[in-house]
């Protein structure tokens, strides 16, 4: 028996329930919306996420009033916003420090997704629309950043924009197009300003929308991997799962007010988090004659950056070794069509990295880097979904990721030297292998069997 949920039919709900479905959908996806019971801690983050977002947009909001996007005036109007318009400090420092927060508890919710296996089946759609905000997030991140027009936004947009001229025939031509200028000019301020405020948004609120939808229609995953919905009472209710609201509701509240507090302490105490959230370089006005002599991006990017800088020519090579011994692998294991097929792309992809700069190499190693993410759920063979069932060496090998993926993003925020360069080609080697091996190493190993209910213990 299906849960129905049932309509209101008198008073200003009722009139409102004939003419647009507000009590079915609270009902649907908020206070009938049955979710496991053995959520932890680590499902805070999907909520924060929506919280910063919603802060992102208000703040935003409020700091176009007073922000002018013309070259000649845009730092002097966050200057005015910072000293001349009233708690417009406030306003700037929670929409900056909300920017870093945003991708910390997306990180947070993506490993813990990456934890408890969130991207399996049947949940790949949910998976690749979060991906996909993600992206987002990274494109809405790199447009503000030069809005403030100080010397590293000036910069940062102008090393960024010239990597597109990297890309063969066309990426002269597509650098152009985006500045919409020879340098990073009014023009392009006009243009980022115009991605970030409006174009980017309201994208990023679509996907995020059609996240939640995709993830109420099949249902939230848990610590255990266990399917709630298939094992339910004679109405149709899960077994093992529980209302949103009130449970839930008041659960994450508790996570907003320790979030909150954290992010008010930053704010505070400590919003510029000794450069790392805003730089010092960009309370400097934008100067095209003088570059800053370390031109690094905020650390949310740094990972990738770290990736992109350590492609060098020498790295290069190392690259076509690693992709012929993937081909030489297909043509061993493959079977079907890929039996000659991946073979001949590797070969095809080794003669264009030997016609072209590695610069362009390290545009695709950056952009493969975010772009392997969208392909786990089918990469990952693991007959369990949650890490909790699964062979120590998998543990080890999740926990060699996130070092490794942290150490990048440290080596991304410091000057380049032969020796984090060679550290870095190390890490950006191990983080591709952890991808295109997990067809492989998920299989292996002796894997625990999950028990057939959640396994809840009360707080």
């Amino acid at each position: 028996m299906a849960i129905e949920h049932e309509v209101e039919t008198t008073g200003l709900v009722g009139w409102i329930d004939r003419r647009f479905p507000l009590t079915s959908t609270w009902k649907k996806h908020v206070s009938e919306y049955y979710a496991p019971k053995n959520f932890n801690f680590w499902y805070f983050f999907g909520s924060l996420a929506l919280l910063v977002l919603v802060n992102q947009i208000v703040t935003g909001i409020f700091l176009t009033m007073n922000y002018k996007p013309d070259a000649t005036l845009a730092f002097s109007s966050v200057e005015y916003i910072m000293r001349e318009v009233p708690w417009g400090w406030l306003i700037r420092y929670m929409h900056s420090t909300g920017a870093s927060m945003f991708f910390v508890v997306v990180y947070l919710h993506m490993f813990r997704g990456l934890m408890y296996g969130s991207y399996r089946k049947p949940r790949e759609l949910v998976w690749v629309f979060g991906c996909a905000i993600f992206l987002c997030l990274m494109a809405e991140a790199f447009f503000g950043y030069l809005l403030p027009w100080g010397q590293m936004s000036f910069w940062g947009a102008q090393v960024i924009v010239n990597l597109f001229s990297a890309i063969p025939f066309i990426g002269p031509d597509l650098s152009l197009w985006i500045r919409g200028d020879y340098v990073v000019s009014d023009v392009t301020l006009n243009r980022f300003f115009a991605f970030h405020v409006i174009a980017i948004p309201l994208v990023l609120i679509g996907l995020v929308v059609a996240h939640l939808v995709a993830l109420h229609e099949v249902g939230s995953n848990n610590p255990d991997g266990i399917e709630i919905k298939a094992k339910k009472d004679p109405d149709g209710i899960p077994l093992d799962g529980i209302p949103f609201h009130p449970y839930y509701s008041v659960h994450d509240f508790m996570g907003v007010s320790v979030f909150l507090f954290i992010f008010a302490a930053i704010i505070f105490f400590a919003p510029e988090m000794g450069g790392y959230f805003l730089e010092a370089n960009n309370f400097i006005p934008a100067n095209p004659l003088q570059t800053p002599q370390e031109i690094a991006p905020v650390w949310y990017f740094t990972a990738f950056y770290a990736m992109l800088r350590a492609t060098t020519d020498q790295f290069k090579y190392v690259l076509m070794i690693a992709i012929a011994a993937l081909g030489l692998l297909a043509l061993v294991r493959a079977h079907g069509k890929w039996k000659l097929g991946l073979p001949v792309l590797a070969v095809l992809v080794i003669l264009a990295m030997a016609f072209t700069e590695s610069k362009f190499w390290g545009v695709v190693v950056m952009g493969g880097a975010v772009i392997s993410l969208f392909f786990l759920p089918w990469l990952d063979r693991s007959p369990v979904k949650s890490i909790r069932y699964r062979p120590f060496f998998h543990k080890v090998f999740y926990g060699i990721f996130v070092v490794v993926f942290l150490t990048l993003g440290f080596l991304g925020t410091k000057p380049p030297s032969p020796a984090s360069t060679l550290i870095a080609q190390i890490c950006a080697l191990i983080y591709f292998a952890f991808f295109l091996g997990m067809p492989f190493w998920t299989r292996l190993g002796t894997f625990k069997q999950p028990p057939e209910r959640v396994r809840f213990k009360p707080h």
